[in-house]
């Protein structure tokens, strides 16, 4: 029963944050990517339950690096992956193999000084629209179709130019409205 403070949901180290929360039915596969363009992707399944204020179980072993994005993935579409430098690209779900739990992951993206490191990952279909959000508030709206899809082993393209001092902080995928589900009805009715 929740009280007006709260409940703890998750016990978390010093130095430790919660990067995402997702509801799943328990059989799909979890993909966690860090900040140095590394990536895991396990089994739901490989995750043992545990109680509301435990720690929880290791996704994936890193080094010098963080978890930036949590992707529970649900159908076969292409990952985005973004950088603070403004690059990103699409890659094949396909091209990250499953593996145990706990391991040190592929690259999905290779990092360097010229893209900077992952700010964020998300899955997209064609039809999918995304926000880049910049430190200096700089919007921008993109569409997932006009990122190439390309390997994991790469640094990406351009997805939005950044200003010196500035760095791309987030990328999300964009909700459609009720509204905007009512107007492509009407349009499909009217067809």
């Amino acid at each position: 029963r929740p009280r007006k403070g709260g409940i703890i949901a998750i016990e978390l180290r010093d130095g430790d944050k919660l990067v995402g929360v997702e509801i799943t039915s328990g059989e799909h596969d979890i993909m966690l990517f860090s900040a140095n363009g590394k990536s895991i992707r396990f089994k739901e399944s490989d995750v043992r339950a545990v109680g509301r204020t435990a720690i929880g179980v290791r996704g994936i072993k890193l080094k010098d690096d963080e978890v930036v994005s949590l992707i529970v993935a649900e159908q076969d579409s292409p990952i985005l992956t973004a950088t603070e430098k403004g690059y990103g690209k699409r890659t094949a779900l396909g091209e990250y193999r499953a593996q145990a739990r706990g391991g040190s992951g592929v690259i999905s993206i290779k990092t360097s000084d010229r893209n900077g490191k992952v700010v964020g990952a998300i899955q997209v279909t064609d039809e999918d629209e995304m926000m880049l959000i910049s430190n200096k508030g700089t919007l921008v709206r993109a569409r997932a179709v006009d990122v190439s899809i390309i390997g994991r082993n790469t640094q990406g393209v351009t997805l939005i130019n950044i200003a010196k001092g500035e760095k791309l902080v987030s990328v999300a995928k964009i909700a459609e409205t009720e509204e905007e589900d009512a107007e492509g009805e009407e349009q499909v009715t009217e067809e």
